[in-house]
């Protein structure tokens, strides 16, 4: 019967340096601002579409990404503007594509929830619920198939693990020993309905363990709590034992998407977590362990706030895609014999 590993291990706690605060709070800020600036843009009706924001949830990506290497390949599903702004993509071509900017980092094309970046290991942003799951083990087995120690960072939402595509994939990788870590960013809501209200099993790290998959949930508000999981799991996929389920337990601030007035969550329960904010949390740290002085955290937000500004700025003087664009990369050249022009 399989256990978390949790319990199978018990890990010596990472000594985290100062190089390690002062990065995840310029990361997680950049993803701060960043989200907050689109939410007002698309109340000033620049950004159009769906748009589905991050604000609470950026320890996922900011402990996730100081653990791996810059040769892993991310996957998520269509909340998706923090993924390639963590993994070190221009903010400028991300804010574009909010824009459906011809410079935008898919051409303009995609919009809020089909971010692409190969040159940072982004392999995007999927509209269908639990698409990009299958998608993330085919981007592991290419990995272990071509002989390589790299790993694929599967993340989707909790709503997501009531698709087929994640039972059928957890086998497979499992059967496999794929090199991919599947990360359920537990929110509490499927869209605007709890999880307690759509499964008899709520600790959803458990559904792992079906599949003998090593499995444990994660406090998603901690981003050392984050990084210490990630780095557990990429050392089991790198030694070739497969894949790790993590359920990382977080929160969003703001409704599912800019449509949502998220009028199913009580104050009292936005409140209880905005207490345990991540960005709050890093600035904490940083100024109790000395890391840096309020004037420097200061100079570091400045210098964020202007990158944001300037990331809008180029997107509003982006022109738009010309119409023969629209037929274009709808399909790839390809090598193989069996696939024609």
């Amino acid at each position: 019967m399989a256990t978390t590993q949790s319990k199978n291990k018990v890990n010596k706690q990472t000594e985290f340096t100062k190089e390690n605060y002062l990065r995840w709070f310029e990361m997680i800020f950049l993803m701060r601002r960043f989200e907050e600036r689109a939410g007002q843009l698309y109340g000033q009706q620049k950004i159009k579409g769906f748009c589905h924001l991050y604000i609470g949830q950026e320890a996922c990506l900011a402990g996730a990404v100081s653990a791996l290497t810059k040769d892993d390949k991310w996957i998520t599903a269509y909340r998706d503007h923090a993924h390639p702004l963590a993994l070190g993509s221009d903010p400028k071509a991300i804010m574009a594509e909010l824009f459906g900017k011809e410079t935008g980092i898919s051409k303009g094309k995609g919009g809020s929830m089909h971010m692409f970046d190969k040159e940072h290991g982004f392999f995007g942003g999927h509209g269908i619920v639990g698409g990009q799951i299958p998608l993330g083990a085919g981007i592991a087995f290419a990995e272990k198939y071509n002989g390589k120690k790299n790993l694929c960072m599967c993340h989707m939402g909790d709503g997501a693990v009531r698709q087929g595509a994640f039972h059928e994939t957890l086998n497979m990788a499992m059967l496999w020993k794929l090199p991919v870590i599947f990360v359920i960013e537990n929110n509490g809501y499927a869209m605007g309905t709890s999880v307690k209200r759509t499964s008899n099993v709520t600790e959803l790290y458990k559904l792992g363990e079906a599949y003998d998959i090593p499995s444990e949930p994660v406090d998603a508000m901690s981003v050392e709590a984050v990084h210490e999981a990630v780095a557990r799991a990429a050392e089991r996929a790198r030694n070739g034992e497969g894949p790790t389920l993590l359920e990382f337990r977080t929160y969003r601030y703001k409704g599912h998407s800019m449509s949502d007035p998220a009028k199913y969550r009580s104050k009292e329960e936005v409140e209880e977590y905005k207490h345990r904010d991540p960005l709050e949390s890093v600035r904490t740290k940083i100024l109790e362990s000395r890391f840096a002085t309020e004037e420097e955290l200061a100079a570091i937000e400045h210098r964020i706030m202007d990158q944001v500004e300037e990331s809008v700025k180029f997107a509003e003087e982006s022109n738009y895609p010309d119409p023969s664009e629209a037929m274009k990369d709808v399909y790839a050249q390809s090598d193989y014999p069996y696939i024609t022009d």
